[in-house]
């Protein structure tokens, strides 16, 4: 297949639209099932280039869950403690524990689930029965992955009334040095961010504390392959091998850091013993569920806590979760990790990823206020290797 011609482009009235080769050589991809979009494959392209680098640095299979071209999340094939488990609504699959590639879509499609809620999925290896499973039961538009097991495909073919799309990339095809678009009519070129992120590149560590451990090295490696392929500015927090909240496209170093942190903050918090005690009605659906413990845990709580609407979700009405127990929760949690694609200009960034349980910190360097951030590592014991590497994406 040398070219497939797409419904519209990223908007219903921009047609016509396609993908297709340059050099009018064949396509890297089959499409096994439904019709992918012009926002899937761009998902879908940035998602395999994600996990395949995961996957290389670390030898691990990885997962992504990508949502309008950034991850939600990505992490490696780990098994998921009980608690987590629950919190990511997957404590009934049978055999997770068996097949790392399920662990690390588990993983990736819990950490932000109100905003993997129709995600592109991205799988660093074969796509096995068990991860077919998961996948079948969530809300998602397609899923790429080097191949399908058998039995697999056809459970994935029968989502979305036989409509879900299903893609099967040449894991061996290696895209030309340079790239090009057009913006405007105008074309720009440049060389692929072909540069290689893996442990070496955490060596030139500039903090007082020079200790980051091998977990919390991985964690470091997968917050930064994460960030390559987010759009810029951008911050990502991670944890025993997965990315736990990625704050993307903000015009704001400070404000990618807040955001990120409260997605990390949300998902350290869904695991509290009174978010996995909540008292959901049988008939709530999962997704409900999700909207429900996200408002929960924010200021707006008693949305679902009031009188007339609790009763719609829950078989008694819970207890408030006070700001100072979440306080109290998220002050005994460390060993986080921090990954920026651009330096941090003001220690801000730092005092406030130390409220999220940060430890580990990479990021280019090259502030003029360099000092001032090291300073702050310093003040609050946590690590921090400069990179010498900018990872911007646009």
């Amino acid at each position: 297949m040398k070219e497939f011609e797409l419904k519209y482009g990223c908007n219903p009235n921009q047609k016509p639209s396609r993908i297709y080769m340059e050099d009018g050589s064949e396509l890297p991809i089959e499409i096994l099932n439904g019709k992918p979009g012009y926002i899937n494959f761009l998902d879908a392209f940035n998602g395999w280039q994600l996990v395949k680098e995961i996957k290389g640095a670390l030898n691990m299979p990885a997962a992504t869950s990508f949502k309008h071209v950034s991850p939600t999340s990505a992490a490696v094939g780990i098994p998921l403690p009980e608690c987590l488990k629950k919190a990511c609504f997957v404590d009934d699959i049978e055999g997770l524990d068996d097949s790392p590639l399920a662990c690390a879509y588990a993983r990736a499609r819990g950490t932000d689930r109100m905003s993997s809620f129709g995600d592109w999925i991205a799988l660093s290896d074969v796509c096995d029965v068990t991860t077919a499973r998961l996948i079948q039961r969530e809300v998602s538009d397609g899923v790429i992955a080097p191949g399908y097991e058998p039995e697999a495909l056809e459970i994935l073919r029968s989502k979305k009334k036989g409509n879900y799309n299903i893609v099967k990339i040449d894991p061996n095809y290696v895209p030309a040095e340079k790239e090009t678009k057009q913006v405007f009519g105008i074309s720009f070129e440049q060389g692929r961010n072909n540069f290689a992120i893996n442990e070496a590149l955490l060596s030139n560590i500039v903090t007082e504390n020079k200790t980051i451990p091998d977990t919390g090295k991985r964690d470091l490696i997968i917050a930064l392959i994460t960030l390559k392929y987010t759009q810029s500015n951008s911050v990502c927090y991670a944890v025993d091998g997965q990315a736990i909240g990625v704050g993307a496209g903000q015009q704001s170093r400070i404000h990618c850091t807040r955001l990120a942190g409260q997605k990390a903050d949300n998902w350290l918090l869904r695991q509290h013993p009174k978010v996995l005690a909540l008292p959901f009605l049988e008939a709530v659906p999962r997704a409900v569920r999700d909207n429900t413990i996200d408002v929960y845990l924010s200021e707006d709580s008693d949305d679902v806590l009031a009188d007339g609407q609790w009763q719609q979700f829950f078989s008694t009405r819970p207890d408030v979760f006070t700001a100072q127990e979440k306080k109290e929760y998220l002050a005994g949690i460390r060993g986080i990790a921090l990954g920026s694609d651009a330096f941090f200009p003001f220690d801000d960034n730092i005092i406030r990823a130390y409220r999220s349980g940060v430890s580990y910190i990479a990021q280019p360097g090259g502030s003029v206020r360099d000092d001032v951030v090291i300073s702050a590592c310093n003040k609050y014991g946590i690590s921090m290797a400069f990179t010498g590497m900018r990872l911007f994406h646009h």
